[in-house]
């Protein structure tokens, strides 16, 4: 049976996901049993195509790399269709939602989720909106419908976190969770602890593709917020919000308190934390003065990194990039393959 696919969104990490899919075809039949089919696309700016006899991702590729629409793929199919009635007329196992993430009111996404729930599809995701606002409600809604919601690539992309924590922590009791959930801002401290301006390190951030123009989810820490309010309510079983969570970003960190924590062989770091005291779930978001050489301080560059406290195994950190076209788009495939598993 090949799992059949639709994506909602085909930016960098629908195209990277496609990329993974296409090169691997072969390696992912034979060696994790897994066969797929896309069957429709659709994008706000590139246009939507709709076959469910399939679609030739390499053609999809290669128009929008070359700047055309996916309408002017080749082929007897459905075009020009909006997002929630390409879900709708589908028949796709599994819809894809990636598109732009909005943290104060994801949407258009929980739309998108909500609909494909309603039709009886699965939804892989690492928009972090439904996830950050809504997951309590989405997931009760999925499991009405008896299909899966599933959001690996919404904390730290690629790094396996949330099924991490679920899967291979399912034995202990995680008592906080405390981490840096943002390359950016750990990029720019980093530099900034080199010896670069605030100004001049954002700069270059922003020339490597770390940071958009306009970097305020970044270095004001909201995206860091919707990454501790997902971890709060999926692992914590809480259903916080993130107007709950005090959040502080890096822009308030000066030259000179880098040089004076240098001077103290200490690190500035943007750190999330959770905290479970009893039935009590308390979290947060700002910056912390960490020693150098302690296992989150020696977090440099765009790495993000995780630490679990447990009751029974004591402190265990995970740590790995944290976005990306690639990495994001392999979150993406490690959920469609527990979907496929389970279908199985």
């Amino acid at each position: 049976m090949k799992l059949k696919l639709a994506i909602i969104g085909f930016g960098n990490v629908g195209q990277g996901l496609c990329e993974i899919l296409t090169s691997k075809r072969e390696w992912f039949k034979t060696g994790q049993n897994f066969e797929w089919e896309l069957v429709a696309v659709s994008d706000f700016q590139k246009g939507s195509v709709l076959c469910d006899d399939g679609l030739r991702t390499e053609e999809l590729l290669k128009l929008v790399q070359s700047s055309k629409s996916l309408e002017d793929y080749s082929g007897k199919c459905t075009k020009g269709l909006d997002a929630i009635t390409t879900i709708q007329r589908s028949n796709a196992d599994v819809v894809v939602e990636v598109t732009y993430t909005n943290i104060k009111t994801a949407e258009p996404a929980t739309a998108h989720v909500k609909t494909a729930f309603s039709k009886g599809k699965n939804v892989v995701s690492s928009n972090k909106g439904p996830a950050a606002l809504h997951y309590a409600e989405l997931k009760k809604l999925a499991e009405a419908n008896g299909v899966q919601y599933l959001i690996e690539g919404t904390v730290m992309s690629g790094t396996p976190v949330l099924s991490f924590a679920k899967e291979n922590l399912a034995g202990v009791q995680i008592n906080s969770i405390r981490g840096i959930f943002n390359g950016t801002s750990n990029f720019i401290l980093t530099e900034m602890w080199k010896g670069k301006s605030y100004k001049a390190s954002l700069s270059e951030a922003q020339e490597l593709g770390y940071a958009e123009a306009v970097p305020d989810a970044d270095v004001e820490g909201y995206d860091a917020l919707a990454k501790v309010t997902i971890l709060a309510n999926v692992l914590m079983g809480t259903n916080l919000n993130p107007s709950q969570i005090k959040c502080e970003g890096i822009t308030g960190i000066t030259e000179g308190d880098i040089l004076k924590a240098k001077a103290e062989n200490k690190k500035w770091k943007l750190i999330g934390e959770i905290i479970k005291e009893g039935t009590e779930v308390k979290a947060e978001v700002g910056p912390r003065l960490l020693n150098a050489d302690s296992a989150m301080g020696g977090i440099d560059g765009v790495l993000n990194a995780v630490t679990f406290t447990t009751d029974l195994l004591d402190d265990v950190t995970v740590v790995g990039p944290g976005a990306g076209r690639k990495e994001t788009g392999f979150a993406i495939l490690s959920d469609l393959l527990r979907i496929n598993r389970a279908l199985k």
